[in-house]
């Protein structure tokens, strides 16, 4: 089992069929049919360490499928997934830079592909599924 990267979030979103990188430092954004499906983003007050107070300066912002698939993330204990109230009713999950590796790559690029998925146009989605025989 290969531990997933930050570098690894990069390969994956930018080697999705018809992906756009909008490179900005720290606010790296990868877009498919211009809708983001992965992002980074700049500390926000919303995301915090309890403890210190200190802004999250590594949040990754990824888009899921559903509520349900953002529930099942962020409630399942053994992920490193979470939300914050700025969030409500997204279709995103948050995790952070400094906690990629507690998941492993095949984990990763899963959850990689399910945000394009759920961003990528209908033809596209289908075509990438039939590659895979997954569609």
């Amino acid at each position: 089992m290969t531990r997933a990267t930050v570098d690894d979030v990069h390969e994956l979103a930018r080697g999705m069929p018809g992906a756009t990188v909008y490179p900005g430092g720290p606010k790296t954004v990868y877009q498919v049919s211009s809708r983001s499906f992965v992002f980074f983003r700049t500390p926000r007050p919303d995301a915090f360490d309890p403890d210190t107070g200190e802004r999250y300066d590594d949040v990754i912002v990824i888009w899921v499928a559903s509520e349900e698939d953002k529930q099942a993330l962020v409630l399942d204990e053994s992920t490193p997934f979470f939300t914050t109230p700025h969030f409500n009713g997204h279709p995103s999950v948050l995790l952070r830079g400094s906690r990629v590796g507690e998941l492993d790559r095949d984990e990763l690029a899963e959850i990689v592909y399910d945000a394009w998925l759920a961003r990528a146009g209908k033809r596209a989605a289908a075509a990438w599924l039939a590659e895979r025989e997954l569609g």
